[in-house]
């Protein structure tokens, strides 16, 4: 639960602008320098398209959300982007609503009794992503790029999983490598094997491969199975994203432990 800029998890209270401030020493990643301009260059004019393209089942989705469910058509919540700074992120609701009032903040389970009947449908489409597009337009996210994590979970994750804080060297994106391919997360051992599959990213990010991905994505979305676009595309997984996570050097050591306050 977000609180005048602070987030309740396990009973301690986060102090975002804290966390920005500890996530921000953080060095840009490794082609962040020459790629970066371009990237924003192509992840505006892509989501434009995308966004005149879908505005119909975007403005359809939300009354149909809104006619079907109490509460707004709309769901934002607070996550992190680059170098651990906060933003709101919007969604289309798919759960009923402030379903987080009495068990605060929680990952999603397999068959969510929280989900609307509407909801799953848009989940299983993601339609109800679509709304991101903005957050991408706004500078706040990519299109490509590691899940955008809640600052609620955070303290937990870093102390949990080793260099888990490497993967905010970028924007998070509205999909990525590790998203495309893997199940949403449920636990520790989720989070932490797409976490391999985000330092790739973080290490090998490039004009090639983010075209690859948004392809792949969009090929799913259409119904295509993952492992037919992944071996089409060459999207890398599996024993060459652990090979590339295994060797590649970790982060500098500059930022300290997020430690609740």
């Amino acid at each position: 639960m977000i609180i005048n800029g602070d987030a309740r998890h396990n009973g301690h209270m986060v102090r975002l602008d804290s966390a920005h401030a500890r996530f921000g020493q953080f060095k840009p990643a490794p082609l962040a320098g020459r790629y970066g301009p371009l990237k924003v260059v192509v992840d505006a004019a892509l989501t434009l398209v995308i966004l005149v393209l879908a505005a119909p089942v975007l403005l359809l989705a939300c009354v149909v959300v809104k006619l079907t469910s109490r509460g707004p058509m709309l769901y934002c919540q607070t996550r992190l982007g680059r170098g651990g700074k906060p933003y709101t992120i919007y969604k289309i609701r798919t759960m009923t609503h402030d379903c987080e009032r009495e068990s605060g903040a929680c990952w999603a389970k397999p068959n969510d009794p929280r989900v609307t009947a509407v909801g799953r449908f848009l989940r299983r489409s993601h339609i109800d992503e679509l709304p991101q597009l903005w957050n991408v337009l706004r500078g706040d996210m990519s299109l490509v790029g590691p899940r955008p994590e809640r600052p609620e979970f955070l303290p937990e994750l870093v102390q949990m999983i080793p260099r888990y804080r490497e993967r905010l060297q970028v924007r998070p994106g509205l999909t990525g490598l590790a998203q495309m391919q893997l199940p949403p997360d449920t636990d520790l051992a989720s989070v932490q094997r797409k976490l391999r599959y985000d330092i790739y990213y973080v290490q090998s990010m490039n004009l090639w491969l983010d075209l690859r991905i948004l392809v792949g994505t969009f090929a799913y979305v259409l119904g295509l199975p993952v492992y037919v676009t992944r071996q089409f595309l060459a999207i890398p997984h599996g024993d060459k994203v652990e090979h590339t996570f295994s060797n590649a050097p970790a982060a500098p050591a500059a930022v300290a432990e997020l430690n609740p306050a």
